[in-house]
């Protein structure tokens, strides 16, 4: 059985559901409500879609390319923690997606879906964390079902996005980034130190 709480947290903070709210305000201001849930929908859904087709063909298609996974486990360690380190000292996700969503029209799917929900690390994560060798179909069921819990957090925040953003702001919001971003710039660690393990078999 995995770790519920971990694994929550590895997805809250790679997936960022805080973070997704002032993106969420920026790429809907010129809708109603109507839209704005509809549009909340569809980002979950696709972000859903793309997390499921990581954790269900990631792996075949690194076995597709003769990519062993402890290599994969040590280059997605290496991205994740990249990826922190931009959340801890580069522009923070909603202020650098918040410029995005500035410059494109097709709300839903970007930069809603991709990259704020399903984040290149959450893929990673998605991948990593339901490897075949290392977790049985029970614990990767669990995993998924953890994930999902992550993306109906999202869905609810974005539903609430404007009283959200009201009681933090976008300096809450980046604030929250950054403390997501030293979690997980743990998490990466962690998982480049097992995967090199694991490829010396030491």
């Amino acid at each position: 059985m995995i770790d519920f709480v971990a694994t929550f947290i590895v997805f809250f903070a790679v997936i960022d559901p805080i973070g997704t709210v002032p993106v969420f305000i920026a790429v809907t201001g010129q809708h109603d409500q109507h839209a704005k849930r509809k549009i909340a929908l569809v980002a979950t859904l696709a972000s859903a879609g793309i997390l499921l087709f990581f954790v269900i063909a990631g792996e075949v298609i690194l076995t597709a390319m003769r990519i062993p996974l402890s290599a994969f486990q040590i280059a997605g360690g290496i991205v994740l923690f990249l990826f922190a380190l931009s959340m801890i000292f580069g522009e923070s996700k909603p202020d650098e997606e918040v410029r995005l969503a500035n410059e494109v029209h097709d709300t839903a799917i970007f930069p809603l879906a991709v990259p704020s929900i399903a984040s290149p690390g959450a893929m990673l994560a998605a991948v990593l964390m339901t490897e075949n060798a290392r977790y049985s179909f029970l614990e990767q069921v669990q995993t998924v079902a953890v994930m999902l819990s992550v993306l109906v957090v999202v869905y609810l925040l974005m539903l609430g996005a404007g009283w959200i953003d009201r009681l933090i702001g976008n300096s809450g919001a980046s604030i929250i980034s950054r403390v997501m971003g030293l979690i997980l710039a743990s998490v990466a660690t962690a998982n480049a130190l097992a995967g090199v393990k694991q490829y010396f078999k030491l």
